[in-house]
């Protein structure tokens, strides 16, 4: 546990009227028991995709103002964000294959893909869709908030490297158990790096981690969108890369970035005596387990394509977004099979780190008496915190 005191955020166990994961209605924003709520939702300028329902797997996508739809884009475009992250998209990623892993069906996938890419000229994808037994068809049912998810996740890995092969693997439903099979299958695919937009709220137990363990895999899944100290697997997992979210902002041609306050991160004991056990790699003083987020991409403001649920543009927030982007960049820096999970982040130097991260300053994600867990800029544990872990890219040699 962290030696400051931690406020926490927590889920109630159910939603206020929401219907069934495989509806065509989106569930209402979960409420917090205890703690601070992040803007999102203390102002309500954003929706929850998927049924929030703590220890139950739930997919990150957050729908901003409202769920407002346009046929005009608005949002960071793939353009914008491989110039503020430098990186080599136009030419990198080609045979590698970047795995996004979801629940449910979105059967027009194909197609909102082709429009984002089309939309952006990032060519014509090359895209495989399965289920979780490897097949070309055979898919589960319909949800539109894992739908919305799915197609983020897609186009996100797109967004940062238009080369690289995508293969969605659809979960038959959002439970431990099918998410553990389509992780299997993604591997069994020959995925190199495997996406993961979802988490359990405060369980570290909802999925098995032998199945985000595979050698010479990168796994990566967001952090989640509660802010401090609101784990949980996979993500809390030793063996996956943990990316938390920032906001970003541009000046003429200068970007900015700062923590966005719904980011999580934190000490992944989700608030008790126990936790996922910390790796021989990390070695930060304020936590006895592992310490998340690793690192950090943009989580706000974001174009989205969708027809399933959607009629077509609108701007989309949450971790998820900043996972599979940061899936794609690992596509385009093509050394999955040299990486150990997110060690390289903690272990490179000083200066190293300087020139191949962004480092983010400012912002906090909770109150944790100003502890680099949840603080930005403290400077108490180099530049990381815990939202933001050790920054952004800044190209790919970090990753």
């Amino acid at each position: 546990m962290p030696r400051k005191a931690a406020r926490r955020f927590g889920l109630l166990l159910a939603t206020l009227a929401i219907t069934s994961c495989g509806s065509n209605v989106i569930s209402s924003t979960p409420a917090p028991v205890r703690g601070v709520a992040p803007q999102w939702m203390a102002k309500r300028i954003a929706t929850a995709a998927c049924p929030q329902v703590a220890g139950t797997p739930s997919c990150l996508a957050l729908i901003e103002s409202n769920g407002s739809v346009s046929r005009t884009v608005a949002g960071w475009t793939p353009r914008e964000l491989q110039a503020r992250y430098h990186l080599p998209s136009s030419t990198n990623g080609a045979g590698q294959i970047v795995a996004v892993v979801d629940a449910y069906d979105n059967p027009n996938v194909a197609s909102d893909l082709a429009a984002y890419r089309a939309k952006f000229k990032l060519g014509k994808a090359t895209l495989g869709k399965y289920n979780q037994r490897g097949e070309q068809g055979s898919y589960p049912k319909g949800s539109t908030g894992w739908g919305l998810e799915i197609d983020l996740d897609v186009e996100m890995v797109s967004a940062a490297c238009p080369k690289c092969t995508v293969y969605l693997v659809e979960a038959d439903g959002a439970d431990g158990r099918d998410l553990q099979a389509a992780e299997r299958e993604a591997v069994s695919l020959g995925a190199h790096v495997v996406s993961n937009s979802w988490i359990c709220y405060d369980s570290n137990s909802c999925v098995d981690p032998k199945y985000f363990d595979a050698p010479g895999v990168i796994y990566l899944a967001a952090s989640g969108d509660l802010g401090y100290d609101n784990n949980g697997a996979p993500e809390s997992f030793a063996s996956v890369v943990s990316v938390g979210g920032t906001v970003l902002a541009k000046s003429s041609s200068t970007y900015r970035e700062m923590v966005w306050d719904a980011a999580g991160g934190g000490c992944s004991s989700n608030g008790g005596s126990s936790g996922i056990a910390k790796p021989l790699w990390q070695s930060d003083p304020d936590c006895t387990w592992r310490t998340d987020s690793d690192v950090s991409a943009v989580a706000w403001d974001v174009a989205e394509y969708d027809t399933y649920g959607y009629g077509g543009w609108f701007v989309i927030g949450g971790t998820s977004i900043a996972a599979s982007f940061t899936a794609g960049i690992y596509g385009l820096a093509a050394n999955a099979t040299d990486r150990d999970a997110a060690r390289k982040f903690w272990h490179e130097g000083s200066k190293k780190r300087a020139k191949q991260l962004n480092a983010i300053t400012v912002g906090a994600d909770g109150d944790c008496g100003g502890d680099y867990l949840c603080q930005a800029g403290t400077r108490e544990f180099g530049n990381y915190s815990g939202p933001a872990g050790w920054g952004t890219p800044l190209g790919i040699k970090a990753y």
